[in-house]
């Protein structure tokens, strides 16, 4: 059967109709879960559709995410197809601003690019105790951001916890008694352990250094063989910008020997005197902390660890006054890269 010219007609004006752009609102485009088994902790985004940027989004987004940190104290982002460092850096920049500098450094890392650093260098087989990133210093970032560029063979996980459910299992006359006392972190370089001074401070000015611990009010003892202690008082329990609740906020319990594997705390305690230790700490006027207390505080951390299995292209975001963060033993290779942002000082606060 032959076409009319008017259907020949019609059939040729299909081939020039546009499709319609269908119009997604933020909303549709991600959605929200928790981690199985896991009630509220920590919440997880992931694209709701294909081919959603997660720079794109984030920086539109801005509020949205900043609420809901500010609730769960942990976001972890997934299936987003996060690859690179320089991507890394630029969601960091799209969420907060850019990415802080690692200074007055308490761990050993590598700068892998910007402000990307990877997370702690020790070696495979040690775990590293839950902790906020830089509560021994009185400045800190109030973010810190961990992307997954290849997970481990075996273990590697990041564990993380509520620093709100942490400071709810500690006996309150313990929190009292920190809050009157505070903490004093006693630090040395130069001994033959640990990071040295010129890594610490990234100068080998002494000047530079004395300048950087007056100014956070550190004090500095040059001691012989070019070698320094620092000593400085800090809060235990500081209030959150903002939601001006009080929170747990201190290196008590991380920095103390007794922390340690006992291997390593054993091997150190035979090799320096108390006063030489890489790091310890004291309540704020100089006496010991019980070991009960440590033993008590160590449990109120380790109840609220909450660990899952990295995959790759996992970005995972903290609110670093209200989550803590450790990390598991693994089999290598393990690539999580690390970016800090928003700095604040306790004193502040």
């Amino acid at each position: 059967m032959k076409k009319t010219e008017n259907q020949k007609s019609s059939l040729l004006n299909l081939g020039t109709v546009r499709r319609k752009a269908v119009n997604i609102s933020e909303e549709e485009l991600i959605k929200t879960e928790f981690l199985p088994r896991e009630a509220n902790f920590p919440l997880v985004i992931k694209p709701a559709v294909k081919g959603v940027d997660l720079q794109i989004w984030a920086k539109k987004n801005r509020e949205f995410i900043q609420a809901e940190l500010l609730k769960y104290g942990a976001i972890l982002f997934r299936d987003f197809q996060v690859k690179s460092i320089d991507e890394f850096e630029q969601i960091i920049a799209a969420i907060c601003g850019e990415a802080m500098e690692y200074r007055y450094r308490a761990s050993p890392r590598t700068q892998v690019g910007g402000r990307i650093y990877t997370s702690t260098d020790y070696p495979a087989d040690q775990s590293i105790f839950p902790h906020n990133e830089h509560a021994y210093s009185p400045t800190f970032p109030l973010k810190i951001f961990f992307f997954c560029q290849s997970p481990a063979q075996q273990g590697g996980e990041t564990p993380i916890g509520s620093c709100r459910r942490v400071l709810e299992r500690i006996d309150p006359k313990i929190r009292d008694r920190f809050i009157e006392k505070q903490v004093m972190y006693m630090r040395n370089f130069g001994d033959g352990f640990g990071l040295s001074w010129q890594t610490v401070f990234q100068t080998s000015d002494k000047k530079k250094v004395e300048e950087y611990c007056y100014s956070q009010g550190i004090q500095v003892e040059w001691k012989n063989g070019n070698k320094l202690r620092t000593r400085q008082v800090g809060p235990a329990v500081i209030k959150h910008p903002l939601t001006n609740e009080m929170v747990w906020f201190n290196h008590a319990t991380f920095f103390h020997v007794s922390t340690l594997a006992p291997t390593i705390s054993k091997q150190l305690l035979a090799n320096f005197l108390e006063e030489d230790l890489p790091t310890n700490t004291y309540y704020g006027d100089g006496s010991p902390i019980e070991s009960a207390v440590l033993e008590h505080l160590r449990a109120a951390y380790q109840q609220e660890m909450i660990a899952f299995t990295w995959q790759k292209g996992d970005m995972l975001m903290l609110d670093n006054m209200l989550a803590v963060h450790a990390r598991q033993p693994f089999v290598a290779p393990r690539k999580i890269l690390v970016g800090m942002a928003e700095s604040l000082n306790s004193k502040d606060l």
